[in-house]
């Protein structure tokens, strides 16, 4: 099936008299005949269900349909995608050991990775995407057990060449992590280029409706776990019956790892409404994709030919210095827009302040246009170097184009220049 279709039926099929719609599971736990079937399912959760804190019905057909589109052999849903971003990475790390990483990647990821991460003794190595392949192997240690970037960086908007660090990635013997939020399985399928696992915050183009906030983690079941580098994976797990993952799982050992042991002690599972509601999002993701890089690219021309701007940045536009990789990776550069306004955060501030249409608010990747300025919002608690690194200027502006005719945004962005 296309990604059209499976949006609609992969995940959940009615058989005969049942509903159309997928069901809201509304139970946290569920009835066996006996103990014996109970202690079965502890001994091997993939063979039922027993508590919701684990799975649930209407959840897991979302996690059925989210690694149908990403082409995984399976997922998990997370309460958020930072909640997504930390489990992804707890399923392979401990204390002591470290991850390679892009600095242009999410405010919120990085205040994960600097600083919660070092307090469980977890260390991140920042990497120049521009430095050279030998440079970028040489920031690699001994406990390196992965690499992590965005698929389109946010707000950088940078795209990754997912081939080559891949590549990198393997050839250090460690997966590669990819963050595919802005980018979402219809415009892009990273495991079709190397990478190893992909996370999502579901909150965004896949709900689309800003109406409930999630995350899932996607394992492609392609990364040789038995490398030497990963024994929590291989060696029996004393907290889950001397169950060894590789063994028991094959090329499942991963994610169900991340189901059987952190989701277990973290719990952050989303309730069954709320996949529900995140089915509707998917169910027109391919649609509004579409829709979000048409108006997207229109608005990037405008705002090009603006004199109160700097700079535009979005891969969609031939001058992009990414453009070259956009055609490579990408079916559509989605809707987000970075742009850096002549003046600075004063000016900034004036021309956000000047919007009718859209909304001044901590979100992006709504079918609702919104506008938020990076620096002194969702990226404020980095240092200047820190913002520079991750390629954000004071008088950037992320806009998330929506789904309103695209004149009416034109116009509103028109007015808001003037004001400026």
């Amino acid at each position: 099936m296309r990604d059209e279709t499976k949006c609609l039926h992969s995940g959940y099929t009615p058989g005969n008299g049942e509903p159309r719609v997928l069901p809201i599971v509304q139970s946290t736990t569920y009835v066996y005949d006996s103990a014996a079937e109970v202690a079965a399912i502890f001994d091997d959760p993939t063979r039922g269900l027993c508590y919701s804190r684990f799975g649930n019905p209407t959840v897991m057909a979302v996690e059925n349909k989210i690694a149908d589109l990403e082409g995984g052999v399976g997922a998990m849903c997370t309460t958020s995608g930072q909640a997504a971003s930390l489990l992804s990475i707890l399923n392979i790390c401990s204390a002591g050991d470290s991850i390679v990483s892009l600095p242009t990647i999410y405010g919120g990821t990085i205040n994960l990775f600097s600083f919660t991460l070092k307090k469980l003794g977890i260390e991140c190595i920042y990497v120049d995407g521009n430095s050279s392949d030998e440079e970028i192997k040489a920031a690699f240690k001994p406990n390196t057990k992965l690499f992590f970037g965005e698929t389109i960086a946010n707000p950088a908007l940078k795209v990754l060449d997912i081939e080559r660090f891949a590549n990198i990635a393997h050839q250090m013997g460690v997966p590669m992590i990819v963050d595919n939020t802005f980018a979402t399985p219809v415009l892009c399928k990273p495991f079709q280029f190397g990478a190893d696992i992909i996370i999502h915050s579901t909150t965004k183009y896949m709900d689309g409706h800003a109406v409930q906030v999630g995350g899932v983690i996607v394992d492609s079941g392609k990364f040789d776990w038995s490398n030497g580098k990963f024994p929590e994976l291989t060696q029996p797990d004393e907290s889950y019956h001397g169950i060894s993952y590789t063994k028991q799982y094959g090329n499942m050992a991963y994610i169900i790892k991340a189901r059987m042991q952190l989701m277990r002690d973290f719990g952050v599972y989303p309730a069954a409404h709320s996949a529900f509601l995140l089915n509707l999002g998917l169910e027109t993701l391919p649609v509004r994709m579409k829709q979000y890089c048409e108006n997207a690219l229109a608005v990037a021309k405008y705002l090009e030919s603006s004199p109160a701007v700097e700079s535009v940045i979005y891969p969609g536009l031939p001058s992009s210095p990414d453009y070259a990789l956009a055609q490579k990776y990408l079916k559509g550069c989605s809707g987000v827009i970075s742009f850096i306004i002549k003046g600075g955060r004063t000016v900034a501030a004036k021309f956000m302040d000047g919007l009718k249409l859209a909304s001044n608010e901590v979100h992006v990747a709504d079918i609702r246009t919104c506008v938020l300025h990076p620096a002194s919002e969702t990226h404020r608690q980095l240092t200047d170097e820190q913002l520079a690194a991750a390629g954000i200027d004071g008088g950037m502006i992320r806009l998330s184009v929506g789904l309103e005719n695209v004149d009416d945004i034109l116009a509103d962005v028109a007015a808001a220049m003037s004001a400026v």
